[in-house]
């Protein structure tokens, strides 16, 4: 079975509730009536009702199944105001001030996740990339140990024509732009917690760079090096190869002559970029030349799943990042809260 076909089974097998709040888009609310008659997820839709009605019959989207859920009218509104008045009231937040932010889709939406009348949260086919993680942030907060949120790409290769198959995590190509030692040990640890959630298998962590195994000397490199060894230390039973080339990481016959001595033996199902321009670049050349599908980007390092989308996202774009949000609040679940990412 297809890695995202496994996803989806896994979504389907025990849907969550997935709060959106662009509802006014046609390809939020095409996602919307897709994803509830796969049954992936209860959807909740976060809005000004009339409106979100109004575009579902432009759109020709049938609602029912939907639950949608104004502010404006809400029973949850006043709850949530106070909520959000008291994690802001020491940085000068009134109660009016509250109160109208409250009113806001996307602020709505994540106080239900918080609040735990939604397990997930996806945005971002409207808002940008930049609100969405200030948002989620603010109202959901890190998970214990964690010093930073990060993002990933979840790249499907499952095309007749892929010789590696299956599916890959790609960290971090859309969040951190330049992150130091420390703040790269903590995308690998969150990217091997997506990988273990999501794939269903233990993760083999490449720290990717132009050196392998100390075959060049640069701060670059001394970096990787440094990240490796602090994941080493806080989980030293994980599989994790430092300062690997990109062959090295995932053939295992280079990995044999490079790297003879490897813990991932050239089977890596994740891959920490050094830096946001090595990753970006890297994640698109997968997608554009090498024919993967990419879903993305998602956000790690949360208290609970709270996923980004590109504003040039299709609604089946936003179906995958629906079923992948239920997969992570399924594993959110089933540890019983946040786990620590150290």
């Amino acid at each position: 079975m297809k890695a995202l076909n496994r996803i989806l089974d896994r979504a389907h097998q025990a849907p969550k509730r997935i709060v959106l709040c662009e509802g006014e888009d046609g390809r939020v609310l095409q996602a919307a009536e897709r994803a509830t008659r796969q049954g992936i997820a209860a959807i909740l839709l976060v809005g000004a009702r009339a409106r979100i009605e109004t575009a579902a019959a432009e759109h020709g989207v049938d609602l029912a199944g939907i639950e949608l859920v104004d502010p404006a009218d809400s029973p949850l509104t006043p709850e949530l105001t106070r909520v959000l008045h008291g994690l802001r009231e020491k940085k000068g937040m009134t109660r009016e001030q509250a109160e109208q932010e409250v009113g806001k889709p996307l602020c709505f939406a994540n106080l239900l996740v918080r609040q735990g009348h939604a397990d997930g949260s996806v945005a971002g086919a409207v808002h940008t990339t930049a609100e969405v993680v200030r948002s989620a942030i603010q109202l959901l907060g890190l998970e214990p140990g964690c010093k930073l949120v990060s993002s990933f790409f979840l790249m499907m290769l499952c095309q007749p024509f892929h010789s590696l198959k299956g599916g890959l995590i790609f960290s971090d190509c859309g969040l951190v732009i330049d992150p130091d030692a420390e703040q790269l040990s903590h995308i690998a640890m969150a990217a091997a917690d997506s990988a273990r959630a999501l794939l269903d298998e233990a993760p083999r962590v490449a720290m990717l760079s132009f050196s392998t195994h100390g075959s060049a000397r640069h701060a670059a490199v001394d970096k990787v090096v440094e990240a490796a060894h602090r994941v080493k230390a806080q989980r030293p039973g994980l599989a994790i190869d430092e300062d690997v080339q990109l062959d090295a990481a995932i053939v295992a016959e280079i990995a044999e002559r490079k790297l003879p001595d490897s813990r991932v033996k050239g089977n890596a199902n994740v891959l920490i970029f050094p830096d946001l321009e090595a990753g970006n670049i890297g994640y698109k050349l997968a997608e554009r030349i090498g024919g993967a599908e990419a879903i993305g980007p998602l956000l790690q390092g949360l208290t609970r799943p709270a996923n980004d989308l590109s504003r040039g996202c299709s609604a089946g774009d936003i179906v995958n990042v629906i079923a992948v949000t239920t997969v992570q609040a399924q594993a959110a679940a089933a540890r019983g809260g946040a786990a620590p990412c150290r």
